[in-house]
């Protein structure tokens, strides 16, 4: 009798720790080679891959949509999982209703010079390819996705709201719903146009090391990094980019050439090569913070809205009261408030 007894108790005790390690989702951390990411510039072709698991995975033959969420310049799955604790705001968001359970994928793609930009590129490696074909085809096949375009959204911020939208209209087959949260360098203006500083302290600025430490040069280290992603030349060190502008003293230079290089990679100017394919996207949201301190990313994000509405692309635009690092990962924040419940009313689950 007291043999059952234990028995039945220990049962019990197993299904209430099984119960308790199933109310929270964790981050399963694997390392993905691709062919894609083979290169001429010195980048790891192998990369990390955080995949969030959501509460009760392990404990169901459930399948689940997929966020692929895309992180900004000086960033990294990991420092998004330490610094802004991602893996707590999904538990909270699911626990709260904001969002039902699903999967949610980071990637590493810091580069040498910060920063991939989401974009195939003859020096780097083809970054674009790398993360709507083989990140998806590996997440599909090793996790239990519900493997549809329907079922999978693209999100990020700064850089990876960028990337988000970008890969958004070059992959409408691979994923239906696009949201960016406050991105970066959709176009050329303000302090990243011909009056910004960023160029010429590039044109000045001969070591990686100088560029890359710290964030007082870290306009030039992006239109750098950009210069990598979109007009690489390897025939140019120190860094090996073209960039569209250029100084003799005081005097402005520019190369056409290497601009219509970039209007081909920014989203500004690729809509309406595109048009077809972002109307082909269910839901299309961006937001951005009225004083950001990149102060290009509030006129070439409501450039970005007003062209879309100009071939009809239907899509959500917000300016909300903040900047470019406040209100995004916090408790009352973009994240968990904005981003997630869209992707609850958007993707298939």
């Amino acid at each position: 009798m007291m043999k059952r007894y234990l028995l039945v108790l220990f049962a019990i005790l197993i299904t209430l720790l099984a119960h308790g390690q199933s109310r929270e989702g964790k981050f399963i951390q694997d390392q993905l080679y691709s062919t894609a990411l083979e290169n001429k510039g010195g980048e790891n072709p192998t990369r990390r891959v955080s995949v969030y698991l959501p509460p009760g995975y392990d404990m169901s033959t459930d399948k689940y949509p997929v966020i692929y969420y895309l992180h900004g310049i000086t960033q990294s799955d990991s420092s998004l999982i330490a610094k802004n604790n991602i893996d707590k705001m999904l538990n909270k968001a699911i626990a709260a209703g904001k969002i039902r359970p699903l999967i949610f994928v980071m990637c590493d793609q810091f580069t040498l010079y910060r920063g991939s930009f989401y974009t195939n590129s003859s020096l780097t490696g083809n970054w674009s390819d790398f993360t709507a074909k083989d990140l998806v085809s590996y997440v599909d096949q090793k996790y239990r996705t519900i493997p549809e375009r329907e079922s999978r959204g693209i999100a990020g911020h700064s850089m990876g709201g960028h990337g988000a939208i970008k890969l958004g209209m070059l992959f409408p087959d691979v994923f239906s719903s696009v949201y960016a949260l406050s991105p970066y360098v959709l176009g050329l203006e303000k302090d990243y146009g011909v009056e910004g500083e960023a160029y010429k302290q590039a044109q000045m600025i001969q070591s990686r090391d100088t560029l890359i430490t710290g964030y007082k040069y870290l306009n030039a280290n992006a239109v750098v990094a950009v210069g990598r992603a979109f007009s690489p030349n390897a025939n140019k060190p120190p860094f090996y980019a073209d960039l569209p502008y250029s100084y003799s003293g005081d005097s402005l230079i520019v190369n056409y050439k290497v601009l219509d290089l970039w209007n081909k990679n920014l989203p500004n100017e690729m809509i309406k090569a595109y048009v077809s394919n972002l109307k082909s996207l269910k839901a299309i949201k961006l937001d951005w913070g009225r004083d950001d301190f990149f102060t290009h990313i509030p006129p070439t994000s409501k450039t970005f809205s007003e062209k879309l509405a100009e071939f009809g692309i239907n899509h959500f635009a917000e300016e909300y009261n903040g900047s470019h690092l406040d209100k995004i990962y916090t408790d009352d924040g973009r994240f968990m408030n904005d981003m997630l419940p869209f992707f609850n009313t958007y993707l298939k689950f």
